[in-house]
Parts: structure tokens; sequence; C-alpha cells
């Protein structure tokens, strides 16, 4: 699998990054981990607009989902004169109304299911493309979902937005890749069932026995250092920030 880093900042984009958004490829499938606030832009650097294949959305806050209206916008009105045939997107119940309500004036309720083919995300395990995914329940105030996904004999767990988590501890055992947020900073912001700080990531990623470990989703004023020098503090193995524009072989 090859991973690509569209955007990584929490909770609204830095002056260097968009919001969350991920791509993961294998087989020559693309499947995009979350939208946010900036993405679809950046995504056009690593693929043309109509190249996705499928779209999973850890949750449906702004950052994490938001630009899903503006590509509703490039496959509904497509340039082309031809209207894109919808593409699944995984979500948390609601996603469709959560997308609808946001882009506020769709020509009809049922708009965004023309280009848009929802599927409803809960703990489990299935197939996108060639991928197997495992989904499950994590820790924050709304419905939101970690996932692993498995190409190859090889694994990539992405954490979305969570509190500390045993269902995110078991996803991310033994993977190759834990891509695992730190919003928070450790011995300053304590709330529990909403972030991970740098320590409770590396912590997380050191019990589930994860073989690298990304620190993502930190926001533009938490410093990153501090939360990397708390991973690793805790976590023997290899760890890194994501940036924008890095790609990972997996």
């Amino acid at each position: 699998m090859k991973l690509t880093v569209v955007g990584c900042s929490g909770s609204f984009p830095s002056a260097e990054s968009a919001c969350s958004s991920y791509l993961v490829e294998a087989d020559g499938y693309r499947l995009l981990l979350d939208m946010g606030n900036g993405a679809l832009g950046e995504l056009q650097r690593h693929c043309g607009l109509y190249d996705l294949d499928a779209i999973f959305l850890s949750h449906l806050h702004a950052d994490h989902c938001i630009d899903m209206c503006a590509y509703f916008v490039a496959r509904y009105y497509r340039h082309d004169g031809g209207r894109c045939d919808p593409i699944p997107v995984y979500g948390p119940e609601g996603t469709e109304h959560r997308l609808t309500t946001a882009y506020a004036d769709t020509p009809s309720a049922s708009s965004m299911s023309e280009v848009f083919d929802f599927h409803t995300v809960k703990p489990s395990t299935f197939d996108i493309g060639p991928f197997t995914v495992h989904t499950e329940r994590v820790a924050h105030p709304v419905e939101a979902y970690g996932i692993r996904v498995e190409y190859g004999g090889r694994s990539l767990t992405y954490s979305g937005d969570t509190g500390l988590s045993p269902a995110l501890e078991e996803l991310a055992r033994d993977s190759d890749l834990f891509l695992c947020e730190a919003a928070f900073t450790h011995g300053k912001e304590n709330i529990p069932d909403l972030h991970l700080n740098g320590r409770e990531a590396g912590e997380t990623a050191a019990r589930a026995g994860a073989r690298r470990l990304v620190l993502t989703h930190i926001p533009p004023w938490t410093d990153p250092q501090v939360n990397l020098a708390d991973a690793r503090a805790v976590y023997d193995g290899p760890v890194e920030l994501a940036a924008p524009r890095v790609s990972y072989e997996i």
C-alpha cells in the first residue's frame, strides 16, 4: 500500500496544511480517508478529481468531512457535461443528511446520493475494493470510527479522532503503520473522550505493538515537537510527525 498525507492539520487548516485527509492506494485503487477543510484542493496534487474509487469518513466534524460539499459540486456539475456515477462513501449514521444540510441548497434532498453512494459504517469487517477494512467505534463526542486497512499482508491503522480507547488499541495491534491523532499536549489539556496527546498516542502504539507511529491531527496552536518528544519517551519504535505531501510505502 501507499499512504499519502493530503492534509493533517487538526481542527482547522494551518498555513502549511489542509485538515485531515489521507490517500491510500494499492492495485490501482484509490481510497481516501476523510476530506476535511482544504483537502479537495490539495488532493488534486496527487490524483485527478475523478480518480478516487471510494471515500471513508471517520466522523462528521467539519475538519474531517466538509470538503465533501465542494466535491459534490465537482461531481454533480461536471464541466464536460456528464454527471459522475456515484462513488462509494462510507460514513457514520446520518452522513448524507449532514452533507446535504451543510451544502444548504442542493437541487433536491436526494441530490447528494446521485453522485455519492452512501454506506453506513458500524463496527465490522468488510471489503473496499482490494482492501479488507476493520472499523471500530472510538471515544469522541460524536459517532466516530477508527479504521484498519489491510492489503497484501500489510496493515495501516488510522485513529480518526478519539480519546483513550481500547478499541483503537486493538485496531492498531501489530499494524505496520499507525496513523494516530495527537491533538492535545500532555499536562495541558485533559478532557476525556475527545483527543489524545502525544504521550497517549505513544503509549497506545506501544501497547498495540505497532511497528511505526505517525502523529497527526495536531492543531496549529499546539507545538508538534512537544508531542513528538512525548511520544518518543514512551514508544521505542520509529515515530514522526505527519506532513502534507509525504508518502509512505507500507
